[in-house]
């Protein structure tokens, strides 16, 4: 009986020396900072700041610089580095401005614009995004029609508005051609960028699921492909606000209404240059405006949901 608690003893204590050993095991705690760090890593809180201050930080910039533009046009007025009837100061086109305000004009010319390349741009996502995944799925149809894409991205949209008014005349299908032909190149190139950057491995494993066809490209494809595509899609509206203004400038029938486009032409027509440059920057404020309310919100969220834009 003794000899058997005996060898119970001497078994619990090598036991005991083994548990030490292990834990004085060389790397052992080295292993075990490295997994705290990644656990660390992974449940980062991110501390919210206060709205005020969040609007502060991301309005001041922009602010400042439009100080800085206004200061400098302000002292170019002064010293008269043009005459004033053809450098007016910022405060001439803010009449202007108030002027086509107050005669109730203003927002029915912004409208006219933003409708027109609104409808544009949603026609010429449709064509754009079925041309962007056939050519990017098709190598027979990307090697015959993709370098056509390429340069018809980089052919300037005024030089469509010849041919579009021969063909179409001085009415709504020529401007809203002239926007097309701007747009769906950068489209579908965008898409096809992005669909060429997936991994084949996000493709088998949709192809194993059983997500072919139309399937696989509402559900792996477009998901897969959604940084490059919006990207094209960004570059794809700027295309057509430029398409729309170089349209509107040359196109300028009284049935047509008054765009931006057509607003800036009948004040060249004029010589009003507070005119003219109320227009520029009424073309800009939208072109902004545009990208800054819908583009720039959509792409942060995609970027954040795939990992690549950390929540600040």
């Amino acid at each position: 009986m003794a000899s058997t608690e005996t060898k119970d003893q001497s078994t619990a204590a090598a036991k005991g020396k083994d548990t030490t050993a292990d834990s004085d095991a060389p790397g052992a705690g080295d292993i075990a900072g490295l997994e705290a760090g990644l656990d660390a890593l992974e449940s980062r809180v991110v501390d919210r700041q206060p709205w005020l201050r969040t609007v502060v930080s991301k309005a001041f910039p922009p602010l400042v610089a439009i100080v800085i533009v206004l200061g400098l046009w302000q002292l170019a007025y002064h010293f008269e580095l043009k005459p004033h009837y053809l450098l007016p100061s910022p405060v001439d086109v803010g009449r202007s401005l108030q002027q086509k305000w107050l005669e109730g004009t203003l927002l029915s010319f912004v409208w006219t614009s933003v409708s027109r390349g609104a409808l544009g741009f949603v026609a010429s996502v449709a064509i754009g995004t079925v041309l962007g995944l056939i050519v990017a799925q098709v190598k027979a149809v990307r090697a015959a029609i993709g370098p056509i894409l390429s340069g018809l991205q980089s052919l300037p949209s005024v030089a469509w508005v010849p041919a579009a008014i021969i063909w179409f005349g001085l009415s709504d299908a020529t401007i809203y051609a002239v926007v097309l032909l701007g747009a769906v190149p950068s489209i579908a190139n965008g898409l096809v960028a992005g669909v060429d950057q997936i991994s084949p491995l996000y493709l088998r494993a949709g192809r194993t699921i059983g997500a072919t066809g139309l399937a696989g490209v509402r559900h792996v494809l477009l998901p897969a492909a959604l940084p490059g595509y919006i990207a094209g899609l960004k570059q794809g509206w700027a295309f057509s606000w430029r398409s729309l203004m170089a349209a509107e400038l040359i196109v300028n029938a009284p049935d047509l209404g008054t765009g931006l486009g057509q607003l800036l032409e009948q004040g060249r027509e004029l010589q009003d240059m507070s005119w003219v440059l109320a227009a520029i920057l009424l073309i800009l404020i939208v072109g902004i405006g545009i990208e800054l309310l819908i583009f720039a919100p959509v792409e942060r969220r995609v970027l954040r949901s795939r990992g690549l834009l950390v929540k600040s």
